[in-house]
């Protein structure tokens, strides 16, 4: 099984997991490619060199299995670069929270002989794609949402949002969200948005501190195309592709829609979703069950 190893540079407390996933690998006689840049910040940072097959830089890379070990953020960035290869992505948690990197760190040798003997299931989650003149083709997809954010100043931005050309509503805010399902536990859920299951065909749209407590988050369906006009008093604004941001001239149209191609996420067949929710968000817990933990 050829196997893809991405990671991030954040994790010089983290090595002992790091080791102990080559050591799975190289156990199960996986193919192991490593990022370019992962497999540096090793060698520079811990001296660490595990035997691989080859260094993944960039482009089309025909692998089985892409794993992500990190948090979320290194899931993303993981997702950002497989793109449309439709490759399988699993990521391995070793940062905070662990919505999209959800095996745990200490389940490694189990999950890697689960995925090596090919006893997995597959996830698809649907991407958000932005099309404007302002950004460069690489950088227009988001699997958690796209921001729209004020920039340097205390002064709010103005969005006129139309959904399939029809006029929405003004928003004036400190920004606008459009998040998917996956998303929507991530920065969505910090400005009240709701928690959509992935399954969900909806996108979501949560104004960021609106100036009018009228306004509140809309789900809306898929299929909808989403056009916004962004006017600021600054000379530019920001926009967020899962974390990745660039600065647009304030009069900036952006378009916004589904992606035409989906990620797909590896899971252990003992994982679902509700669990998630109540490991992760403790979700349902009681006071007395803290009392009790």
């Amino acid at each position: 099984m050829k196997i893809g190893v991405f990671g991030n540079n954040y994790q010089a407390d983290k090595q002992h997991y790091i080791k102990t996933l080559f050591d799975c690998l190289s156990r199960f006689g996986a193919e192991i490619w490593v990022e370019n840049n992962f497999y540096d910040y090793l060698s520079r940072q811990f001296k660490y060199e595990p035997e691989i097959a080859g260094l993944i830089d960039s482009g089309y890379f025909p692998a089985d299995m892409i794993l992500s070990i990190g948090g979320d953020g290194t899931f993303l960035r993981t997702a950002a670069w497989v793109g449309r290869q439709n490759i399988p992505v699993l990521g391995i948690n070793t940062g905070r929270l662990g919505f999209l990197a959800d095996i745990n760190a200490g389940e490694i040798n189990e999950a890697l002989s689960e995925i090596i003997s090919g006893n997995f299931k597959i996830e698809e989650r649907t991407l958000l794609q932005m099309e404007t003149s302002c950004m460069s083709s690489n950088r227009c997809y988001a699997l958690n949402e796209i921001a729209v954010l004020k920039r340097d100043t205390s002064s709010m931005i103005a969005i006129q949002a139309y959904l399939n050309d029809v006029f929405l509503a003004e928003y004036l805010a400190d920004g606008l969200l459009i998040a998917t399902p996956t998303g929507s536990t991530a920065y969505s859920l910090s400005v009240n948005g709701p928690i959509i299951l992935p399954q969900a065909n909806n996108f979501v749209m949560s104004p960021v501190a609106p100036h009018s407590l009228n306004v509140r988050p809309l789900v809306i369906p898929e299929n909808y195309g989403i056009r916004l006009k962004v006017e600021s008093r600054n000379p530019n604004f920001l926009v967020s592709l899962d974390g990745r941001s660039d600065v647009f001239p304030s009069g900036s149209e952006l378009f916004i829609r589904k992606a035409d191609f989906t990620i797909k996420i590896a899971k252990r067949f003992n994982q679902n979703f509700y669990e998630t929710l109540r490991n992760k968000l403790l979700w349902g817990q009681h006071a007395e069950d803290k009392k009790d933990a």
